[in-house]
């Protein structure tokens, strides 16, 4: 039968033949014409070719690579650096005589067709690499019509006059495709063999060679007996053209184990991090430090080799990843984030955004700590600067005891709560009032300030990337001016957290939290630099008055559970939301600062008698910021500051008045004594029949003046002292004053005067 095959190749062979003439006369021949005598017509003018892609290569601060970023794997290299026997290979495979043509072989295209005739596959291709390369540089997304193999040849001619041999073999080797996303003779290297290209062999550069022709098809990986045949013919190739003889080629065909996988080099071998991923939508989506538009960003990032130096600290981020582990596993899957930043420029020394980046698993590959939570009382610490900023001194007095009522919105349907707060007093506002976290003075102290300074204020402080004013509501829910801030009900991820409270432990200058050092091209020129000079967004005074106050929380506040031993100057701030859904805590030194968040991943899961957790504290189970938070923060923050020596902040600024009572318009009415003898302000004894409980204005108010009830013993006259109001909602000033009267004024609640003060009418 095969004999008999032969007289229908032959007929078949004169056919193609003369059809080829045919096609030259009628339509190809004087392009053909325009080949043959390239060399003596100028050139045309080439585009010159664009940079090769490149794989960029990401850094931490000690230089140890710790991701890469590719579209493509691309690795360029030089032609010296390919080994002479995997050139030969090359070219005994692709283009034999690559030095002898002018960029189109006739021959060799007359050759190949005649070859392909009378085989039983294909063996050899008719495009010389000066050809391939033109195709790949030149004329992708042209229509493969019967003007296209003729451009082809031109153009390569015109080429082959504009470069030099050398330069066009190299720039082949640099962007031939072979399969599995390695573009170039590197990348293919690493991906099929392990190996940096000089480590190639003759036998491994024909392999590769193989595979140009069809990547897919020849896949050694998905398709091995294809590739496995294919290296045979190559083989075959080798001996026929001498760098093997028969008897090698035969062993080779027979036993040369093939690729069956992808691999890396260990240089190169990086898992993705919560800290890269991060890095990546950062400069594509958060930034315009790698362009104008997201596809620039895209193109240089992923194709333009650059070299980026980040700010993450190796030794700090194992730390953290430890202190996470402090947290035990749960059927629940509750889970712990940590964020920390150089307190000093911003600068994001570690990132753990949970567990570890789990693949094919729902939420596996969330960043818990730049999603926004709930954040209990730890937002307190931004209420507390606030008000410093608007005036307020440390021995200002607040009324802190619940239970309060206050306004609620439930979508979007006002309402009221009542917060059953257990601790709080009329008291210092650095004092337990703060340290002990009463929710009901600080819901007093947001009214006091202004709701929407409060929130202007959180902004300044905590801004970032990621938590901004006006940005768009699909991107973050915004900070609400809502009276139950001072208990969380707003939601920050760690991030904006840490962010807020780096601004007050840096004395109130504020730098955004960053994650690029600086950026070098691929040939080594400083490409961008991080600078930051900061943004003063609260005085220097406020600040340490912040930082004064919130050293109590750690010393003899709510932190104090499991961070009084702490063994250096640290300001910090606890954080539980209603049925303990989230727990916080945030704080820091004059050197590093840290939010730690411990929660559901998946949902707003109460922390309470939880059987891992009341097996590991030895209680009930319920935790809250003074328990993991506090523990993961304090076990971080040890270890990460050891290699540091001790600083603490100065000291605050000297009172520059006598204390204040600051008070809330509308909720509480000052009054000036006019007969009688006054009992002490909101007195809980058997001398007041009142509650305490207060219920808070929803709007901005004037106190009303009103008789109190009649009283059988000696009554104190008092007059109502008006004209306060609460902050207006366009007084944003940081530094407008907040309402307050001298300590010696009386001040009592609006609606429930003590029994035994009569509240004098107007006229009377």
């Amino acid at each position: 039968m095969h004999r008999l095959a032969w007289p229908f190749r032959l007929v078949g062979i004169i056919a193609a033949g003369a059809l080829l003439i045919t096609g030259v006369t009628l339509g190809v021949a004087p392009r053909l014409w325009r080949i043959a005598n390239a060399h003596e017509e100028t050139a045309i003018e080439l585009p010159e070719f664009q940079p090769l892609s490149q794989r960029t290569v990401v850094y931490d601060v000690k230089n140890n690579v710790i991701g890469v970023f590719e579209r493509e794997n691309s690795q360029p290299v030089k032609l010296e650096q390919v080994p002479e026997m995997v050139v030969k290979a090359l070219l005994a495979v692709e283009d034999n005589e690559f030095f002898l043509h002018h960029g189109v072989n006739l021959r060799g295209f007359a050759r190949a067709l005649l070859s392909n005739f009378a085989s039983e596959g294909p063996t050899q291709g008719a495009s010389t690499i000066t050809q391939q390369v033109v195709k790949n540089e030149f004329l992708a997304g042209l229509p493969r019509d019967g003007r296209y193999k003729a451009l082809q040849a031109h153009y390569a001619t015109m080429l082959e006059k504009k470069k030099t041999k050398q330069e066009i073999l190299e720039r082949y080797l640099n962007t031939v495709f072979f399969g599995n996303n390695a573009y170039g003779l590197a990348a293919a290297a690493e991906v099929y063999f392990g190996k940096k290209v000089e480590q190639l062999t003759m036998v491994e550069g024909a392999f590769l060679a193989g595979l140009v022709r069809s990547p897919s098809g020849y896949d050694p990986i998905r398709n091995p007996e294809p590739s496995r045949r294919r290296f045979k013919q190559v083989t075959e190739r080798l001996a026929k053209v001498g760098l093997v003889n028969q008897e090698q080629a035969d062993y080779l065909a027979a036993n040369w184990k093939i690729p069956d996988r992808v691999r890396t080099i260990a240089t190169f071998s990086t898992e993705p991090t919560y800290f890269t991923k991060s890095l990546r939508d950062y400069l594509l989506t958060k930034s315009n430090i790698l362009g104008a538009t997201e596809q620039e960003r895209a193109n240089l990032l992923y194709r333009g080799g650059l070299q980026i130096h980040t700010t993450l600290d190796p030794l700090m981020q194992t730390q953290a990843e430890r202190a996470r582990n402090i947290l035990p596993d749960t059927s629940v899957g509750f889970d712990a984030a940590v964020v920390s930043l150089d307190t000093e420029s911003g600068a994001i020394r570690a990132m753990v955004g949970g567990r570890g980046i789990r693949k094919n698993v729902p939420g596996g590959e969330v960043n818990m700590a730049l999603v926004p939570r709930q954040t209990g009382s730890s937002i307190k610490a931004f209420i507390l600067a606030a008000a410093y900023e608007a005036g307020a001194e440390p021995r200002d007095m607040i009324n802190g005891p619940g239970p309060c009522t206050v306004p609620d919105f439930v979508d979007g349907v006002e309402q009221t709560k009542t917060v059953d707060a257990k601790s709080g007093e009329l008291g210092p506002l650095n004092g337990p009032n703060t340290w002990l976290s009463s929710d009901c003075g600080f819901v007093r102290l947001s009214y006091a300030v202004g709701l929407h300074r409060v929130v202007d204020s959180v902004y300044r402080m905590a801004h970032s990337p990621y938590f901004f004013q006006g940005q768009s509501t699909t991107d973050r829910e915004p900070f609400q001016p809502l009276p139950l801030t001072a208990t969380g009900n707003n939601v920050m991820a760690p991030i904006d957290m840490a962010a807020g409270m780096q601004t007050i432990l840096n004395k109130g200058l504020h730098h955004d939290p960053y994650y690029v050092q600086w950026i070098d091209r691929a040939d080594g020129t400083r490409f961008f630099s991080h600078v930051d000079q900061g943004v003063q967004v609260l005085d220097e005074g406020p600040a340490l008055n912040t930082v004064a106050t919130l050293k109590g929380v750690i010393r003899a506040g709510t932190g104090a559970r499991n961070l009084r031993n702490f063994p250096r100057p640290a300001a910090g701030k606890t954080g539980t939301q209603f049925e303990n859904t989230n727990a916080w805590f945030v704080g820091g030194t004059p050197q590093l600062t840290t939010a730690v968040w411990v929660g559901d991943p998946n949902g707003y899961t109460p922390m309470n008698g939880i059987p891992e957790f009341r097996k590991e504290m030895g209680r009930n189970g319920k935790v809250q910021g003074a328990d993991y938070p506090a523990r993961i923060w304090g076990g971080f923050m040890e270890a990460a500051l050891a290699p540091m020596p001790e600083v603490d902040w100065p000291a605050p600024p000297k009172a520059s008045r006598v204390p204040a009572r600051i008070f809330v318009p509308g909720e509480e009415c000052p009054a000036k004594l006019v007969s009688g003898t006054l009992p002490p302000m909101y007195s809980t004894s058997s001398t007041s029949s009142t509650s305490t409980t207060s219920t808070l204005p929803t709007s901005s108010s004037t106190p009303t003046e009103s008789s109190g009830p009649t009283t059988t013993g000696p009554a104190a006259v008092v007059a109502p002292i008006t004209g306060y109001t609460t902050v207006p909602p366009d007084v944003l000033d940081p530094r407008a004053p907040m309402p307050s009267v001298d300590l010696r004024t009386y001040v009592y609640l609006c609606e429930t005067p003590p029994t035994n003060v009569v509240v004098q009418k107007k006229g009377t």
